[in-house]
């Protein structure tokens, strides 16, 4: 089955009234696709997310001031954010389809330092698909401090076996994906949960 769902702030109340009663978690999407939001704006939207019911909070981080250099600023507002979030699980998405190896390694410290659950890799908005080497090499950075979520282009069982052994322990897939997926583990001959002891 699907641990959660995610929608936009907008859908989070709605989400809630329509999973009541399924054992899913409702995420909701903090200021995608860019994470430009200024500070306050982006506490607000976390907010109304609580107060509509939201379970998890998965938020963009400020890209564009990473990808300037403004790494100070980047950490104050995810620390300002996530204070906020508190004590819901959040999984900061650092789309790492945009960032260098050197930005990635950057985007992973600031969400280690700001108390993030998870590292997200993208939104699912980029024009590539998150790859086997992307969570290897987030998996490098932030060890056991954090842990991944795969997002982005996750089409079938084998990809997502191997993002799980290279570390990832979360995976976003769109909802025609994610029933293959699930579709292909039913067949196997002792369940999934050979595949993913610690899921």
């Amino acid at each position: 089955g699907f641990r959660g769902f995610c929608v936009l702030p907008e859908h989070t109340k709605t989400a809630k009234k329509c999973l009541k009663d399924a054992d899913i978690k409702v995420t909701t999407l903090i200021d995608e696709p860019t994470g430009s939001s200024v500070s306050k704006e982006r506490i607000e939207m976390v907010k109304k997310a609580k107060k509509a019911g939201s379970d998890e909070i998965d938020v963009v981080m400020n890209i564009g001031k990473l990808r300037s250099g403004l790494i100070d600023e980047v950490q104050a507002d995810l620390n300002a954010v996530i204070e906020v979030i508190n004590p819901l699980p959040v999984k900061v998405i650092i789309e790492v389809m945009y960032l260098t190896p050197a930005e990635i390694e950057q985007a992973c410290a600031i969400s280690v330092a700001a108390n993030a659950s998870f590292v997200k890799t993208g939104t699912g908005w980029a024009d590539r698909a998150t790859s086997l080497e992307d969570v290897k090499l987030i998996k490098s950075f932030v060890g056991e401090k954090a842990k991944i979520k795969a997002s982005g282009g996750i089409r079938n069982l084998e990809t997502l076996v191997a993002m799980y052994q290279a570390g990832a322990r979360r995976f976003g897939v769109n909802l025609k994906s994610g029933i293959s997926i699930v579709k292909e583990c039913l067949v196997l001959p002792k369940g999934i949960e050979v595949l993913f002891p610690t899921i």
